[in-house]
């Protein structure tokens, strides 16, 4: 396969296009075991019966391992989005639809969300005291097995030219509770500065699933502490000013 035309390049990996194929290709630092189970979980998604772009193939070139799937032409939400500004509330519903769809599904062999989240937890720069808050937090809320994306997010969804919508980008999937999900997008957008649509879509997610929005808002100091380990400086700060366990009225 020819590795010329580059489409993303991300933390630790590079994404190409050859023809039909989108092939990933991860740094040499990236473990034979990490791929693997990327490509492990990503084919249990495709069981769901999601739009998701199939795995082809597994191989290594020189030295790096690489996961070739299948190539979805389109624009990401994402880009339709800064297209279209008018639109914005419109591509907020189908956002929103879809990642609704997506908790639907179930698929039990994922790792759980919890035990995820709490492995997390104890990597981040807290103090022993926020840690042990955050654990109870944690171990008190529902448990569910929906299936969580993990990163879901306007950027990680193509829109085909028939108006499909596929679901990329599936390697922080487990299964638990929605409303982790749910936090986790709200502080990705905030983290781009969209506080403006961090709200519009909490409201609306909440509005169409029938969720306390407190319920989310209970989750977001643990999420936030979850995802802190990673990403620059900049993100960890942010991350790391939501780490407030209260309790939410």
């Amino acid at each position: 396969m020819k590795l010329k035309n580059v489409i993303a390049v991300r933390k630790n990996k590079t994404v190409y296009r050859d023809g039909e194929n989108c092939i990933k290709v991860f740094d040499s630092e990236f473990s034979k075991a990490d791929v693997l189970n990327e490509a492990l979980n990503h084919s249990k998604v495709e069981g769901t019966g999601l739009h998701v772009p199939k795995i082809k193939e597994i191989y290594t070139v020189d030295g790096k391992w690489a996961i070739v799937s299948e190539f979805i032409e389109g624009k990401t939400l994402q880009q339709l989005m800064d297209e279209n500004p008018e639109k914005l509330d419109e591509y907020l519903e189908v956002f929103v639809d879809l990642q609704i769809a997506v908790h639907q599904k179930n698929a039990p062999m994922l790792v759980k969300l919890k035990d995820k989240m709490n492995r997390k937890i104890e990597l981040a720069q807290l103090d022993d005291t926020t840690k042990y808050d955050l654990h109870t937090r944690l171990e008190g809320m529902h448990k569910h097995a929906k299936l969580c994306h993990g990163d879901f997010n306007p950027s990680n969804i193509i829109i085909t030219e028939d108006g499909t919508p596929y679901i990329l980008d599936w390697s922080h999937v487990t299964q638990g509770n929605a409303s982790a999900d749910v936090a986790r997008t709200y502080l990705l957008f905030c983290l781009n500065k969209k506080d403006g649509i961090a709200k519009k879509y909490l409201e609306l997610f909440c509005k169409k699933s029938n969720t306390e929005r407190q319920y989310v808002e209970k989750w977001m100091p643990i999420v936030a502490a979850s995802q802190s380990v990673k990403g620059n400086a900049e993100e960890r700060e942010f991350l790391l000013s939501w780490v407030q366990v209260v309790d939410y009225e």
